[in-house]
């Protein structure tokens, strides 16, 4: 082996952690992703739970992925097959070397790949390199003993201390990339604050694994540096599309002057918004963990009644259950978020993984005429502004909204450039005029946009009653009158309808052969297979949708601008269906999946394709 390593610049990389659900490899991907943010890099992630709540130790179930596509410029998606693949132990090769390139490097814990291991992994040989035809180079280290080793005089017992592998693979990583292993111990510091003397053995462990591989060059004859390129100046932090919902909702109560309340129950992959939340009671936020789904959304409904920014949060299950306190807020015609982060379904399905398949339960599973705003966030990043406006809209039209996020995006990360909250638009709730005092009855409207007025409880002069029994719609009473219930149905249909959301914008070519449209999280996935189309010279463009309903005035004339639209979701087919039903004559061709899993590049490209030449 040469005494000198080659260097050599890459403009992205594409990393996979993976390993025993035990093994930490969330966290390890997570202080690689803060390290690349740190240093300028864009960053897209992809942690990828197994299904069951703790399979057997070393079985093909139980195997934790956490992807990580890191940039010198903009990167959209976590990549469709890894440069470098982690597999701490023979179940993890098994299944995750599928992920990797022909040209990946791959490290393994030769000391987590005993007979039994093997046997677990369903190996019939003893050589599973040999066994699965692996060619690429394969950094082969015996992790765990040297993880001992090294905190032989730490005092701390042995499950402690195998708990630190996972920060040895991190540091060979490191090494890989030439990272500075400064920034993972400030992180790791910060992590386990209560727990120093946990965090400094974490830290000494990195540094041997980065020392290994400096040391002896781990069998690879180059190592690799990213430089950033393309950032804008600015403070950056590797964000969670929950983290970013979250924030967005506390930035949305600031701007709006009200308080924040979450009234919620826990539920895969949504929880993370409950917790996050949480740690803010100092900025007036109540965050209510409730005995079940519908008293999370009801408790959130009177909250709204009291004059609060009300948000509820759950997952596909979970919006089910919540329907009726939801149509509760619809004909109260209170401002309301219900956020649902979407998995695979039906029932309690995959919890751990991600679809779009709850469209049209957000748009249409709730008993009656229940119209509600549905807004898609398209990226981790953007689910700080998709929660924003959800609130914003909320507010102004006194309606109850729906976020979209799944639990690609709100589990995924990416780097995120603090934004300036005084250049997002104001939040103005149509609060009850002065001279309304006295003869004030609820369903008052603006005339223009059909809103009603916004009176507090515990404001002289506007005393007012609303409850889940329809009511006229000049004096607020119950009514079962035929005529009036018609006119209420309209007038709340109508405020939706009214409500402005932004053009679609079309990204491409202006003179494309095909369009491709999708909506909320498989944005970065349709914008890189358009890229990789246009540089096989095919002329493509592509328009995301965020706002559905309702759908932005462009619609019709941008979608029916082309000879051949193609539709892709990961679902079977409920947005084209949405979409058909909404414009005449529009016949999409559609690209649908349900897998649980991201969109794969390569496959998005193949199928357009061989639509373009059909």
């Amino acid at each position: 082996m040469a005494d000198e390593m080659i260097v050599k610049e890459l403009d992205h990389v594409v990393v996979r952690f993976s390993g025993d659900s035990g093994d930490g490899m969330q966290l390890a991907g997570n202080i690689f992703s803060n390290v690349s943010a740190t240093v300028g890099n864009d960053i897209s992630t992809f942690p990828d739970y197994p299904a069951d709540i703790r399979a057997p130790q070393g079985s093909l179930n139980g195997v934790s992925g956490f992807q990580i596509h890191v940039g010198a410029g903009k990167v959209y998606t976590p990549g469709d097959q890894c440069d470098v693949l982690v597999a701490m132990n023979a179940a993890a090769l098994k299944t995750q070397y599928k992920f990797a390139k022909s040209t990946a490097c791959i490290i393994i814990d030769t000391d987590s790949f005993k007979e039994a291991d093997l046997k677990k992994a369903e190996f019939k040989t003893d050589n599973p390199i040999e066994e699965m035809g692996i060619k690429q180079d394969v950094i082969a280290a015996p992790i765990t003993q040297m993880v001992k080793d090294c905190l032989a005089d730490s005092g701390m017992d042995n499950k402690s201390v195998l708990k630190c592998r996972n920060m040895f693979a991190l540091g060979l990583v490191c090494w890989l990339f030439n990272r500075d292993l400064e920034i993972a111990a400030k992180f790791l510091r910060e992590k386990f604050a209560k727990k120093p003397e946990v965090a400094e053995a974490n830290i000494k462990v990195i540094y041997a694994g980065y020392d290994y591989g400096h040391n002896t060059h781990a069998s690879v004859d180059h190592t690799y540096k990213i430089e950033s390129k393309t950032k804008a100046p600015g403070k950056y932090m590797d964000i969670s599309g929950n983290k970013a919902t979250a924030y967005g909702l506390i930035a949305a109560a600031e701007r709006a002057g009200l308080r924040l309340y979450l009234g919620s129950y826990p539920i895969t992959p949504a929880t993370d918004i409950l917790h996050e939340l949480a740690k803010h009671k100092s900025l007036g936020i109540t965050t209510v963990q409730c005995e079940d789904e519908i008293s999370g959304c009801a408790s959130s409904v009177g909250a709204s009644f009291g004059g609060a920014l009300a948000v509820t949060s759950t997952s596909g299950p979970g919006i089910c259950l919540k329907s009726e306190a939801m149509n509760l807020a619809v004909i109260t015609e209170l401002p309301l978020v219900i956020i649902d982060v979407q998995r695979g379904g039906p029932s309690t399905g995959l919890p751990t993984k991600s679809e779009q398949t709850d469209l049209l339960q957000a748009l249409y599973g709730r008993n009656g005429e229940s119209p509600m705003p549905v807004i898609a966030a398209t990226s981790p990043t953007d689910c700080f502004d998709a929660a924003y406006m959800a609130c914003k809209i909320a507010l102004e039209h006194m309606t109850p909204v729906i976020l979209l996020t799944d639990g690609f995006i709100g589990n995924g990360s990416s780097a995120w450039r603090l934004p300036d909250i005084s250049k997002y638009p104001a939040i103005e709730p149509p609060y009850v005029k002065p001279e309304q005092a006295g003869h004030y009855t609820p369903y008052m409207r603006n005339p223009e946009t059909f809103v009603r007025y916004w009176a507090v409880p515990g404001q002289e002069g506007y005393t007012h009653i609303l409850g889940g029994l329809e009511k006229d719609s000049d004096t607020g009473a119950i009514s079962t009158d035929a005529e009036n219930h018609n006119k209420m149905c309209h007038l709340r249909a109508e405020k939706v309808a009214h409500i402005q959301v932004p053009d679609l914008e079309v990204v491409g070519d202006k003179d494309a052969d095909l369009l491709i449209v999708g909506f909320g999280s498989t944005y970065g996935h349709l914008y890189s297979a358009m890229s990789e189309m246009q540089k096989e010279g095919k002329k493509v463009a592509l328009v995301q949708f965020k706002y559905i309903n309702p759908l932005p005035k462009n619609t019709a004339e941008v979608l029916k601008r082309y000879k051949k639209v193609v539709v892709a979701e990961q679902n079977l087919g409920q947005f084209a269906g949405y979409l058909r039903m909404k414009i005449d004559g529009f016949v999409p061709y559609q690209y649908n999946e349900v897998k649980g899993q991201p969109f794969q590049i390569h496959e998005l490209v193949t199928a357009f394709n061989k639509i373009l030449s059909i």
